[in-house]
């Protein structure tokens, strides 16, 4: 729809608000209709794009308002997966360090319709737990998984649900041997309803734009969204050599790299252990042979939901 303009002495202006006289008392207008060639079509919408709302953690409701018929996605991500803790040996003849944790899939300005009043159900993903156990010297090194972000509606059905990234592990190593078998944190996959591509909005502005100028998520991008990444790991994630010193290995970003993963833990000195990943980003892995031995592996992000609700006209 184009933007509407009245007359006003000799200039055109874009009309912001229209009011009407109701029995003596003007009233303002939601929305006012033309009769172009004997079909009503919308031409003014008085509903402006509301602020977005950021949801961290949890499960829960909240409602479509009164004259919105569109969600805007502008970010929504999968729990990202914790990351292994690193291991060294007595006589094994190298030092495991830990890998990557996967990242969850994401939506990134997308725009989904929905109805007023509808109620909307959320449930946001947590980042998978870093593998750091102690018995058996430390192995297996197993992290846990992120868990899924969804939202749904009442009328909409699923709008999506992005799978948490996987956990790296370290696993069949014994104290003089053999060196551990070390697995990256695997991504998360998404399963996204279709999505409102074409059309105009009133923006919080209260300008009239196009929704192909969403771009303000994390992605970039209008209308994306996809599985998650996979954790970094670098060949067997051993080092040759007893007491070699090796750094953990970062975690997968998220958003399509719009967000990065933790970092990988240093073997330098007394070391440091792996990062946390934000975001629905993996955790870093943790180091091997540093002055005490290893460090833990970290944590994933947390997963996220970001929206506000608009009227496509």
């Amino acid at each position: 729809m184009a933007e509407t303009y009245v007359r006003n002495s000799s200039a055109f202006q874009q009309a912001t608000q229209i009011f009407v006289n109701v029995s003596g008392t003007y009233q303002e207008v939601n929305e006012a209709y033309a009769n172009v060639s004997g079909t009503y079509k919308l031409i003014f919408s008085a509903f402006e794009a509301t602020s977005f709302v950021t949801l961290s953690s949890g499960s829960g409701t909240f409602t479509v308002p009164d004259n919105a018929n569109a969600i805007h996605i502008q970010a929504a991500v999968g729990g990202g997966g914790g990351a292994a803790g690193g291991v060294s040996y007595d006589k094994a003849g190298g030092e495991s360090a830990g890998a990557g944790g996967g990242s969850g899939a994401y939506v990134s300005d997308k725009i989904f319709s929905v109805t007023e009043g509808e109620t909307l159900t959320y449930s946001i993903g947590s980042g998978g737990a870093g593998g750091n156990q102690t018995s058996n010297f430390g192995q297996p090194k197993i992290a846990s998984a992120g868990t899924n972000t969804t939202l749904s509606g009442s009328s909409a059905g699923s709008l999506f649900t992005l799978g948490g990234g996987g956990g790296s592990s370290g696993t069949g190593g014994g104290v003089q041997g053999p060196l551990r078998t070390n697995t990256a944190g695997t991504p998360g996959s998404a399963t996204v309803s279709s999505s409102v591509s074409t059309g105009n909005f009133r923006d919080s502005d209260g300008v009239t734009k196009n929704v192909n100028t969403n771009t303000s998520g994390p992605a970039g991008t209008f209308n994306d969204s996809g599985n998650g990444a996979t954790g970094s790991l670098s060949g067997s994630g051993n080092c040759g050599g007893d007491n070699c010193r090796i750094n953990g290995f970062s975690g997968a970003d998220s958003y399509d790299g719009g967000v990065s993963g933790g970092a990988g833990g240093s073997s330098s000195g007394s070391g440091t252990n792996g990062t946390p990943g934000t975001r629905g980003s993996g955790g870093g892995g943790g180091a091997a042979q540093t002055n005490s031995g290893n460090t833990n592996g970290a944590v994933g992000g947390d997963g996220e939901i970001v929206y506000r609700f608009i009227r496509i006209l």
